[in-house]
């Protein structure tokens, strides 16, 4: 019985896992980013490569939808509304349209332009209304299906729009949320076996809710300015690690 639990996970990996989900999950839920790329990485010094971003997506859905969920009052619907079709849209292709990507140029590409939305000049309106809306919903779903954590680049577009750190939060959580569901229904179009690996997924996603329930404590503590301060520094930070990975793998 503790085998099929575990699935071949020995328990103090199991338990890494789970404690990671929550601490990530209280990192994002009191910052606006940052935990779902932490998360990715643990995973990926764990699990078969094979495994990583599909197992990332379910546990990200958990803890997005329940930082959503707990945070419904500031979503903004008419985002999330445009939002959907273009990650949609990006699913679609990147289930039928087989591409090797260049991991170095994807992720160097997914760092300027996260460095350019936190520091640059504000985007026109036109770039932040409805079609750069439905735009950035389908290159993000699209990159999503490779990379894995695309969360600063989503973050990064929804900055731009906000400035409340409430709206800001339930908004890209609602946003990720949409975007994991969609991911996990690719993924098991083309036959990834994720029941197997439900004990596991179940307990990291209770540690999320756990994890994002104290970080929404926090954030009602920090103000707007201090809020967008760090949240810029979390996402430049994480732009270096993408400018390394990219480096790495030249």
């Amino acid at each position: 019985m503790a085998d099929v639990f575990l699935n071949g996970l020995s328990p103090i990996v199991f338990i890494l896992l789970v404690v990671t989900a929550g601490l990530t999950s209280l990192f994002t839920a009191s910052f606006g980013a940052g935990g779902g790329v932490m998360l990715l990485g643990v995973m990926a010094q764990i699990l078969p490569p094979q495994l990583i971003i599909p197992l990332h997506g379910v546990v990200q859905l958990g803890s997005n939808a329940g930082r959503s969920a707990m945070s419904w009052r500031h979503i903004d619907w008419p985002l999330i509304g445009t939002f959907l079709p273009g990650a949609i849209i990006g699913a679609l292709i990147g289930q039928f349209v087989l591409v090797a990507l260049e991991p170095s140029v994807m992720y160097l590409s997914i760092a300027v332009f996260i460095l350019f939305l936190c520091w640059g000049p504000k985007l026109p309106k036109l770039v932040l209304g409805k079609f750069g809306t439905v735009l950035a919903g389908a290159i993000t779903t699209f990159l999503t299906l490779f990379v894995g954590a695309t969360g600063p680049l989503v973050a990064a577009f929804i900055k731009q729009v906000f400035v409340d750190r409430f709206r800001t939060v339930a908004t890209f959580a609602t946003a990720m949320s949409l975007q994991h569901v969609l991911k996990i229904v690719v993924f098991e179009q083309v036959g990834f076996p994720i029941t197997p690996w439900l004990p596991l997924l179940l307990c990291m996603v209770i540690s999320g809710a756990i994890g994002t329930w104290i970080g929404l404590k926090v954030l009602r503590k920090v103000s707007d300015h201090h809020f967008n301060r760090i949240f810029n520094i979390i996402l430049t930070l994480l732009a270096g690690r993408l400018f390394i990975q990219a480096f790495y793998l030249m």
